[in-house]
């Protein structure tokens, strides 16, 4: 136990910051408004006929709103386009004002933006590489939260803060992956589970050996002394009478 010791603190306390945080405020869903904004047809003035004119390859065909316009969104192979709805413009890649204003409209708080980067290559450990080109777009708060905006279809990929990075980190000491696996079932993990279990099941057979079994057996042998002392003056009084016959 002194061996495994330290990983059961480690357990305790991850599991600890794990229970107490709501997962869903750790993947960032209170950060983002979901506005129910409705589709005015009436805005669409570039039909869908003339989309695919121009864009006869387009698949997956989509409408929907981008902040405060109608636009459609389609793929043509695996790249991904975003289309004004009214005047057939293409608005994707987004650019930089337009991902800053998009992050501030989705944004559950009033926080300023502090950053804003267009990612291409290298993205960071909290982000998947499928996603890019993404615009992160950082805003000032204490816990830091990230906005992962793509710059192609104009949705928020990844919301990212710091306790979410903190969880990451917790969740990873807690199943033992010291590494970048975040593998739950590492090798190093069963070991340790393991050893524990034995540690513990071996620990209930002392503690019924070394302290449930003496104070039964002390039971018992007070319960024969009363006995005894029950039973002498009876004796006692037996060979009084005796004596007497």
């Amino acid at each position: 136990m002194l061996f495994i010791g330290a990983q059961f603190i480690i357990w305790s306390v991850t599991g600890a910051y794990m229970v107490f945080f709501d997962i869903d405020y750790i993947h960032g869903d209170s950060l983002v408004i979901t506005h129910q904004s409705k589709i005015k047809p009436e805005n669409l003035t570039y039909t869908s006929q003339q989309l695919f004119q121009q864009y006869p390859r387009a698949k997956n065909l989509s409408v929907g709103v981008l902040i405060d316009r109608e636009v459609y969104r389609f793929r043509i192979d695996k790249q991904q386009f975003i289309v004004d709805a009214r005047s057939g413009e293409v608005l994707s890649p987004l650019n930089k004002t337009t991902a800053i204003a998009l992050a501030k409209h989705l944004y559950s708080g009033d926080d300023d933006v502090i950053n804003a980067e267009l990612i291409s290559s290298t993205p960071p450990f909290a982000l998947s590489a499928r996603h890019l080109p993404v615009w992160q777009v950082d805003f000032d708060h204490f816990s830091s939260p990230t906005f992962y905006i793509s710059a192609n279809n104009g949705k928020v990929v990844n919301k990212r803060h710091q306790f979410w990075y903190i969880f990451d980190w917790m969740f990873r000491f807690h199943i033992m992956d010291y590494g970048d696996d975040e593998d739950a079932s590492n090798w190093l993990l069963f070991f340790i589970a393991s050893f524990a279990l034995f540690a513990a099941l071996s620990g209930l057979v002392l503690t019924y050996f070394k302290v449930i079994k003496p104070i039964i057996n002390s039971g018992k042998k007070r319960g024969n002394k009363r006995r005894n002392t029950a039973n002498k003056p009876h004796q006692d009084a037996n060979l009084s009478v005796g004596d007497k016959s």
